[in-house]
């Protein structure tokens, strides 16, 4: 009943029980099961039952019964129950969501699972089954639809048919409840007295089947027809064409499918069975890449929902904040927010519990054939790059190759704004000093002082130039986001190094290239380290809404990850605007707290750094990205100090390979490389790369392809992309730095390995 999420309707509610309803799930004949969100946080998948079906005596009683049931099963492999009230208008029930699809969504869209797959399936399976079974329950209805995949296993969902197994008063003779192809011969006959354990592993068999062949042992067609073969006829379950360990699974479900239930093993017995000689389940990477990767664009989705209203912490805390509240004027790369998007697209691999990225590879030769006629490599604004972005002079004809910088030059940004023009700059000056170089290079700038309502002009001004065949920038997300469609209608390719919205990879643009991971992506590490470079075990995850979409997206994968690798994190929200972290600092270690990860902007992290510091506290302290900002250094003063930050670019300073780059950069400029400087140079290397590749002066759309494609091992990272869609291949591009002393050390790269 649940699936990808989709706009809430007009005749939707915008809250149930304690739940901000976010988005549809999935409805059925019964009631509509939404996206909901709680004042904390978390994440739930909220089953509301249609108002006519709430009249219904009978009905409510076997609603009640689901309750019940849901919250006696205690079970990783079984989703838990986190709020229900049967006696509600309407009544609903509130369960941890699982983000991922279902099994017959997985099998349906890209085939049958290899044997080990199943194996490691059927045996979490099993476990969740032993204790339902153990419960004194029947789950009565096991289908692929009714197994959700997560990046750590399965979870059992819709208990709404199960009950106890020496009950059955309300299920009349002659009603067969169950779906037909995984249901068993005594459920067929509505055999009330028989129907108990051993019929639930007649339909894992069944469930089995399908995730190995592709097609249920009984085969499709009416119900009738299903439901006559699974009572009379043999399964379906031939071994030709599979391998040892195929047929030998294949014999551990046929003896699931007979049609004696004495006959049947139990759970345990078939946990057993699947197990093999070593009894071990394999880790969380069981699952084939593609399922994987649907697993992660399923995540991907939600995490880039809209964000809802603040939430209340207490009184002290201060109130509800209105939706839409303007962000802290220290807002930082990659915090901005856009319109809801409309469709959803790969842009990170959620790990929760082990495995790998992958990175793309190969190198591409150059071959320096295209001539300029004219230009003299310098440049359209003044000599530091803050200058306008249009055509200038002899700088402008028929042979000028020309690439673009739109950044936040005199903003409140302008630090990583003027870091980035003077990567882009060194670049294209150092191609410039080349005896041999097939054309002089133009770097065109453009000042939107990080501004969205200014970013529009600066586009324009680039757009316009016939000579920009690529642009680098804008500074931040909003700005990004503001002039993203612009650069798509001119099919001019943008390359962003520091954006880094979820929004920006699911507007499906045909110019756009993202140079680093998504925020989440950048996030994930947090929590990974945590795990398993620290002894937490209790994190409080702390979200300020001042940082809108940006706070709750790094939180959310934070907590994905650390409920994964076993830990129980405590997550707070306070209402965007709040000076005062106090109140909300004192409730989590009065929870008992042993670390934290903020998700927010730099100075909400300074808040929250004094208010731990005033407490006394010394656990491990991570944050995302946005705090990697002297705003945080000057704010929190001494209160920084261990603070542990991920950021998606490198300090040139302290990576011996980037040390060409820094030299020449201090000589250029006198001063170290800041923020995101190595990342703009390895970008326009990037560009110079595929410009100098083509045997003439390709067009804008060409180049946009050139660079999907492309591959360009720089002094920051090497960057690669999806060609479809331009995302960043490589999202475990992500560093660690670490306050020390009043200032950010480099750690180096950043943990994705959870095992």
């Amino acid at each position: 009943m649940t699936g990808p999420p989709s706009p809430l309707r007009p005749e939707d509610p915008s809250r149930t029980g304690g739940y901000r309803l976010l988005a549809r799930l999935g409805e059925g004949g019964m009631g509509v099961v939404y996206l909901g969100r709680t004042e904390s946080g978390a994440l739930a998948a909220v089953k509301v039952v249609r108002a006519e079906y709430a009249e219904e005596s009978a009905f409510l009683a076997r609603f009640r019964r689901e309750v019940e049931t849901a919250r006696r099963i205690s079970s990783p492999w079984v989703v838990p129950v986190t709020g229900a009230d049967p006696e509600a208008e309407p009544p609903w029930l509130a369960t941890e969501f699982v983000a991922g699809p279902s099994l017959a969504e997985a099998v349906g869209t890209y085939g049958p699972l290899p044997a080990p797959a199943v194996r490691t399936l059927g045996r979490m399976l099993c476990a969740a089954l032993g204790e339902v079974h153990a419960a004194g329950l029947v789950h009565r209805d096991v289908q692929p639809a009714n197994v959700l995949l997560a990046p750590d296993g399965p979870r059992f969902i819709d208990f709404g048919i199960a009950r106890t197994s020496y009950r059955h008063e309300l299920t009349s003779t002659g009603l067969i409840v169950g779906t037909p192809g995984f249901v068993s011969p005594e459920q067929i006959r509505a055999d009330g007295d028989r129907v108990g354990p051993p019929s639930d592993l007649f339909s894992l068999g069944c469930l089995l089947a399908y995730a190995l062949t592709g097609r249920p042992p009984f085969g499709t067609g009416p119900a009738d027809a299903v439901l006559d073969r699974a009572l009379n006829d043999p399964p379906d379950l031939p071994a030709d064409g599979l391998d040892p360990a195929g047929r030998e699974l294949t014999a551990a479900l046929l003896s699931c499918l007979a049609k004696d239930p004495a006959d049947r093993p139990t759970a345990a017995e078939l946990g057993a069975l699947l197990a093999g000689d070593t009894g071990e389940v394999p880790g969380s990477a069981w699952l084939p890449g593609p399922v994987v990767r649907l697993i992660a664009e399923r995540s991907d989705r939600i995490l880039a929902l809209p964000g809802i209203d603040g939430t209340e912490i207490d009184a002290a805390g201060g109130g509800d904040a209105e939706a839409g509240a303007v962000a802290d004027a220290d807002t930082v790369t990659g915090s901005g927010t856009g319109p809801a998007p409309t469709a959803g697209r790969r842009r990170f691999l959620l790990l929760a519990s082990g495995g790998a990225l992958l990175v793309a590879g190969g190198a591409g030769a150059a071959v320096a054939l295209l001539r300029d006629s004219g230009g003299d490599g310098g440049d359209s604004g003044d000599g530091d790059g803050n200058g306008g972005g249009g055509p200038s002079g002899a700088e402008t004809g028929p042979g000028t190759v020309a690439i673009g910088l739109q950044a936040d030059l005199t903003g409140g940004q302008r630090a990583y704004g003027t870091a980035q023009e003077r990567g882009a700059r060194l670049a294209v000056e150092q191609f410039n000093a080349r005896p041999d170089k097939p054309f002089s290079l133009v770097l065109r700038t453009a000042d939107d002082g990080g501004s969205p309502g200014r970013a529009p002009a600066a586009a324009k001004k680039l757009i316009e130039d016939p000579a920009v065949l690529a642009v680098l920038g804008p500074t931040t997300d909003a700005t990004a986001l503001a002039v993203l469609a612009a650069y798509d209608r001119a099919t001019l390719p943008l390359i962003a190094v520091s954006p880094g919205s979820l929004a920006l990879g699911l507007a499906q643009s045909r110019s756009f290239l993202h140079a680093r991971p998504v925020n989440t992506a950048v996030s994930l590490p947090l929590g990974v380290y945590l795990a398993t470079r620290t002894k937490a075990r209790r994190p409080g995850l702390l979200q300020d809404r001042t940082s809108e979409d940006y706070g709750w997206q790094s939180i959310g994968i934070s907590d994905m990850v650390v409920r994964a690798k076993g830990r129980r994190p405590y997550p707070r929200v306070v209402p965007a605007g709040t000076e005062d972290f106090g109140p909300v600092v004192a409730d989590m270690l009065r929870a008992g707290v042993d670390s934290v990860i903020f998700g927010g902007y730099a100075r909400g992290a300074a808040r929250t750094a004094r208010a731990l510091a005033a407490a006394g506290f010394t656990g491990p302290r991570l944050a995302p990205q946005a705090v990697l900002d002297d705003t945080f250094l000057t704010e929190a003063g001494a209160a920084a100090e261990g603070w542990v930050v991920s950021a998606s670019f490198i300090d040139a300073t302290a990576v011996p390979g980037a040390q060409p780059f820094r030299d020449a950069y201090r000589v250029r400029y006198a001063a170290p490389p800041g923020p995101f400087a190595a990342e703009s140079y390895d970008v326009v290397n990037l560009v110079i790369q595929e410009l100098t590749a083509t045997r003439s002066r390709p067009t804008r759309k060409a180049l946009t392809g050139r660079l999907r494609a492309a591959s360009y091992q720089g002094v920051s990272k090497t960057f690669s992309f999806d060609p479809a869609d331009g995302g960043f291949a490589d999202n475990t591009a992500v560093f660690l730095h670490q306050v020390e002393n009043g200032a950010f050390r480099f750690l180096g790269r950043a943990p994705f390995d959870t095992a």
